[in-house]
């Protein structure tokens, strides 16, 4: 906008054809607008308006392909547990790389992760975890991921799961799936088909051969641990544990869970004095010869229980939650349910370990 201050009268400027001016700081002082300058003015701000609505449609464009690029750059898997961790490496072979947070011989309930783990889940294609409550840790790391679009496969959702019968955690989902080798399978072929829909750039091809060869493999291990278990006496079929992580396993072949030393489906709780009272009274009424307890834990309860009831009981440790480290019984899934199953097949007939 031009301002003219112009030395003269009003009357002057009437005479002119040229508006009447303000009287400012003693002067006058008014404005000349031709019309050819008030379109443009006008044709000015339109132009200034269309600008900054292209501007904001560049913006928004822009934000677009930011977002869209985000979602491209994921790469990888990302398995909380290392037994899925083995689970999705032996369907992925080499065709992606697999992250796994777990270490060998971790809690599930209680392992954390750092700050830049946690990074790398919201940067991959596919998170796989087991829930149903397991990784009380890290839970809220996937669900960060889950609500910010990261694709999560919950397997132990995927496989019919069943509730625990007893203690504090009766009528929960139980998320220790994996000591059944056919409920495993289920778990496999999830873990595959999310695989290959979920994961850019996949060899699908290859995944599905993996994973037929895989699957063969857990059919073998489930007719073996079948027979395993069918050579042990009914009336020796019975078994305790550290807590409750055989609900699925006795199921599947026919044995009775008596009770746990911590009556919960997490090693985050503990048992009171009449919880240990009550389960040696068990014990010794069922006749029960063997305690199995978690090799990543400490075993000291299951000794104080086995002590408890007077009688001549082993406390034998066992891989129920974790894989090994290389070379200690149980490197993969395969080795550590063959592993547990020699080790609960000795103690319930009562061999020496």
């Amino acid at each position: 906008m031009n301002r003219l201050a112009v030395p003269s009268t009003g009357r002057d400027l009437v005479a002119a054809g040229m508006p009447e001016p303000d009287d400012v700081d003693g002067g006058t002082r008014f404005q000349v607008r031709s019309s050819a300058q008030r379109e443009s003015r006008v044709g000015g701000s339109r132009r200034v308006i269309r600008t900054v609505f292209a501007l904001v449609g560049t913006l928004a464009v822009l934000g677009s392909l930011v977002a869209c690029s985000s979602t491209g750059d994921r790469a990888g898997i990302v398995v909380t547990t290392n037994i899925l961790g083995d689970l999705t490496r032996a369907v992925v072979g080499d065709t992606t790389p697999v992250t796994v947070l777990m270490q060998s011989g971790a809690d599930p309930h209680s392992f954390a992760i750092s700050a830049r783990e946690a990074a790398e889940i919201e940067r991959s294609a596919l998170v796989v975890h087991n829930g149903l409550g397991l990784e009380e840790g890290v839970a809220r790391h996937v669900q960060a991921a889950d609500d910010a679009g990261v694709p999560t496969l919950a397997v132990a959702e995927r496989v019919n799961p069943i509730e625990y019968a007893a203690d504090e955690s009766a009528g929960r989902p139980d998320p220790h799936f994996w000591t059944d080798p056919q409920r495993v399978r289920l778990a496999v072929e999830a873990i595959s088909a999310q695989v290959i829909d979920r994961v850019p750039g996949i060899d699908a091809n290859a995944v599905r051969d993996n994973t037929d060869r895989y699957l063969d493999e857990l059919d073998q291990l489930d007719r073996w641990m079948a027979d395993r278990f069918a050579a042990i006496a009914p009336e020796r079929r019975k078994l305790v544990t550290d807590h409750h992580v055989f609900g699925y396993l006795a199921q599947r072949f026919g044995l009775q869970v008596i009770g746990a030393v911590i009556p919960s489906g997490t090693t985050l709780a503990s048992p009171s004095a009449s919880d240990l009272d009550d389960l040696a009274g068990a014990i010794r009424a069922a006749g029960v010869g063997a305690i199995f307890a978690d090799s990543g834990q400490p075993d000291r309860l299951s000794r104080v229980l086995a002590e408890h009831t007077g009688l001549q009981i082993q406390v034998i440790a066992l891989h129920t939650e974790s894989l090994s480290a290389p070379g200690g019984g149980a490197d993969t899934y395969l080795e550590m349910a063959r592993t547990n199953t020699e080790a609960i097949t000795r103690g319930l007939t009562g061999q020496s370990s």
